[in-house]
């Protein structure tokens, strides 16, 4: 019995030129089609290209896209995958110089912070404001936000296409 659908969104905010086919068949490899995407280019750097694509397919796809792209150099990237019957959702943030970030996420896209994280803030801040702040930032992905902010900002009004897994 397969599991349950859900639905999702690749945002690849910037690769090279030379890095799109290899993105299109990672990811195609995941949802088990043959991808051509529509790369533009992306206006928040020269010489690099963003494309989007949402898609339809089993719980767990988030996870297996942003795990097929992670570690390639000069890639940024966000994975998405809406909470569907039974499980949260998430979002994975990519970029060269930070890794990958992962987070749950409720039914509206918020982050959700588990209550150790929230525990350890306190605890290892030891009553420091700044300390506590820069742990909760930490748990949030500010840092994957703001690195990726310019390169999600150029890319207003982007076509998406939609791809619904089939089989």
């Amino acid at each position: 019995m397969a599991g349950a659908t859900t639905r999702g969104v690749l945002f690849v905010h910037s690769a090279p030129r030379a890095l799109c086919p290899h993105v299109e068949w990672a990811a195609g490899g995941v949802l088990d089609v043959r991808l051509s995407l529509d790369w533009i280019p992306q206006p928040a750097a020269a010489g690099l290209y963003r494309t989007e694509l949402s898609w339809q397919a089993e719980q767990g796809t988030g996870a297996l896209l942003a795990s097929a792209l992670r570690g390639w150099a000069h890639l940024r990237y966000e994975v998405t995958e809406e909470p569907s019957p039974g499980v949260d959702g998430g979002r994975w943030m990519h970029s060269p110089e930070l890794g990958i970030f992962h987070a749950v996420t409720d039914v509206h896209g918020n982050i959700l912070v588990p209550e150790d994280r929230v525990r350890h803030a306190l605890e290892s801040g030891h009553g420091d404001p700044a300390t506590i702040v820069a742990q909760l930032d930490l748990a949030l992905g500010s840092a994957w936000d703001d690195e990726l902010e310019p390169f999600r900002h150029a890319g207003d009004g982007a076509p998406v296409r939609w791809l619904h897994r089939v089989g």
